[in-house]
């Protein structure tokens, strides 16, 4: 059976990493895994999202509307954007976390006061506030650690040498951070 993660945020917020290290992970566990990227004016705020398929064989990086079994959502907005793809029984995980992605940046779009009570309702959904939480650690930057761990438990993946895995794709002086933040998302599920 194949599986379909849907890892979604703005430029610089770390979602390319953390779906590398998913990547990694599932690989050396013995998945046929395919994945998918698409930086959107990533560097400058825009919507970056990584879609990860694995399974026994998988042929194809692309998750279709309705299929995805997860939406991890570094940033509210974008867990709006990407609904559509929620499998019906999908699960969301969403940081509670506000960046004025580039449709509110042009007035495209704006935020609504009521986006978690949105995406609550649309499936089960676990808030955490990465952000918040990783800055308990230490550093802001590792929120990414802290949903790639929600992620892991979420999808049962525990047994994975996550520890080796991060400590082989972070440089040495942010492993520790890393893996308490890692740890910290895992704790958060």
């Amino acid at each position: 059976m194949i599986k379909n993660i849907l890892l979604v945020g703005v430029g610089g917020q770390g979602t390319i990493l953390a779906s590398k290290l998913l990547t990694i992970g599932l690989m050396e566990q013995g998945y046929d895994v395919k994945m998918s990227e698409i930086h959107g004016m990533s560097q400058r705020g825009g919507s970056v999202s990584s879609q990860i398929r694995y399974g026994e064989e998988v042929f194809s990086p692309v998750i279709e509307k309705g299929a995805a079994d997860l939406l991890v959502a570094f940033e509210k907005m974008e867990a709006l954007r990407w609904l559509e793809y929620l499998r019906p029984g999908g699960k969301i995980v969403v940081n509670d976390h506000e960046i004025n992605p580039m449709p509110v940046i042009m007035g495209m779009q704006e935020y609504s006061e009521n986006m978690l009570d949105e995406i609550c309702k649309a499936a089960p959904t676990k808030v955490i506030n990465a952000t918040e939480e990783a800055d308990k650690i230490g550093n802001g930057k590792v929120m990414n650690m802290i949903l790639l761990g929600a992620t892991v438990k979420l999808m049962g993946l525990e047994n994975i040498d996550w520890k080796k895995i991060i400590k082989e794709n972070v440089k040495p002086s942010f492993f520790d951070m890393n893996i308490k933040a890692f740890e910290r998302g895992i704790e958060l599920v």
